[in-house]
């Protein structure tokens, strides 16, 4: 059984950082719900056709991989070392995880959290946060069915993640003039083009827009669609000023990025396999017709204004956190990533290539004004992109070392002995 006098503790995420969130929580007895929108790694299982740049290893823990092994024995986990897809990650880890008797109870799918506030209190209320504390949090949900409810909790735990929300072509990142009544018709996700989406993309012009890992992902996908459909041609456009737009690690422990790097660089500065890449373009103004009819792209090229048309966009522009789910709590954000602003400060003396060594942020930079509401996972880290799972993991350690007030404690050292055994709700 849950503890007696154990905070109720709302997690808002059904992805890899919420679930281990949860189950942290349900080894600790803690009475836990999960809420997610969609389905068990709905925002991994959307790129799942893409090969993770980590491995295994790196993506699941000792924690993790003990409760499902107590409830499913003999379950096959891929080689630690290997790098697996995002879809290969749900089906072999995240979807048993959900599944197990530690964890299925306290997950509601198909369940949105609207707003998160407090308990008679206005976010302007209680400034010195004394008050605060003394409040349960309001959560408002909506359910698959449209019926909207309040549930309460002590301590929120938000792991939603930023890749529902994507940012804007236009220059300054606001919307390009068009774009807004465009956008139902625009793909600003990782698109499957060699795969489900195989049919939409082959034989056509497509537009793609972006400067990093997700436009190059997707422009070597379409040069290697061009391959087998050669009416297919691809206009690569990117903010930034070099020929070669991925930067390289130097001696990159990771060899799926730098290998994406390699094929991207060489396919803009190679100028064949149907791919023209153009550098130092904003976006001015997009123009449609409607659904399938195509697009005209007017756009500043460096320094020269061109327009462009082509049947598809894919604008791999990134993602922003949603900050309208806390709006009414007293939530400190970085003025320029958007992130929690203790995690943004500590990253800022950190070097992109550190966050790999495994050394924690720690558990300080997790707090807010508000008491008892955590971000974690890459929310946390805002519009820096340089999030990486066992980060997340290690701020799941640290944030239950803030809510128990046990210094010392680390359950992933523990090798989860007894997870099967923790308490429900």
């Amino acid at each position: 059984m849950a503890k007696l006098d154990a905070p109720r503790i709302a997690v808002i995420g059904g992805g890899p950082v919420g679930l281990e969130t949860a189950l942290y929580a349900r080894s600790l007895n803690y009475s836990v719900r999960l809420y997610e929108r969609g389905r068990i790694g709905e925002h991994m299982a959307r790129w799942g056709h893409v090969r993770m740049f980590t491995p295994f290893g790196m993506n699941s823990t000792d924690l993790g991989r003990a409760a499902i092994s107590t409830d499913i024995p003999g379950h096959a986990f891929p080689p630690s070392g290997e790098c697996i897809s995002g879809r290969q990650h749900v089906s072999a880890y995240l979807e048993p995880l959900a599944k197990t008797s530690t964890l299925c109870d306290a997950i509601q799918i198909e369940t949105r959290v609207l707003q998160v506030g407090r308990s008679t209190l206005l976010k302007e209320d209680g400034l010195d946060g004394s008050r605060r504390g003394e409040h349960t949090f309001r959560l408002l949900i909506r359910d698959g069915k449209n019926r909207e409810y309040i549930e309460e909790a002590d301590i929120v735990l938000d792991c939603t993640g930023t890749y529902g929300q994507h940012r804007w072509m236009g220059s300054g990142g606001i919307p390009a003039p068009g774009e807004l009544a465009a956008e139902q018709s625009i793909a600003y996700g990782l698109e499957d083009v060699l795969g489900q989406r195989r049919n939409i993309y082959a034989g056509k012009s497509v537009l793609v827009y972006g400067g990093g890992y997700s436009a190059a992902t997707t422009a070597c996908n379409l040069a290697n669609l061009a391959r087998e459909h050669p009416e297919t041609w691809v206009i690569w456009l990117a903010r930034g000023s070099t020929s070669q737009p991925i930067r390289r690690t130097a001696n990159d422990p990771l060899r799926e990025r730098d290998r994406l790097a390699v094929d991207a660089n060489m396919l803009a500065t190679r100028a064949d396999n149907n791919v023209e890449f153009h550098k130092q373009t904003v976006v001015q103004a997009i123009e449609t017709a409607g659904p399938d009819r195509g697009f005209r792209v007017a756009t500043l090229c460096d320094g020269t204004a061109r327009v462009w048309e082509a049947d598809r966009i894919v604008a791999n522009v990134g993602y922003t956190p949603d900050t309208l789910l806390y709006r009414e709590l007293q939530v400190r954000d970085c003025h320029a990533t958007l992130g929690q602003s203790g995690v943004a400060a500590r990253l800022a003396k950190r070097n992109a290539t550190d966050l790999l060594s495994g050394l924690s942020l720690g558990p300080e930079p997790l707090r807010n004004p508000e008491p008892n509401f955590y971000i974690l996972g890459a929310k946390s880290f805002g519009r820096n992109s340089n999030f990486f799972l066992h980060i997340g993991f290690e701020q799941i350690r640290d944030v239950f070392a803030l809510i128990t007030g046990k210094t010392g404690l680390n359950l992933y050292d523990r090798r989860a002995e007894n997870t099967g055994r923790a308490g429900r709700r």
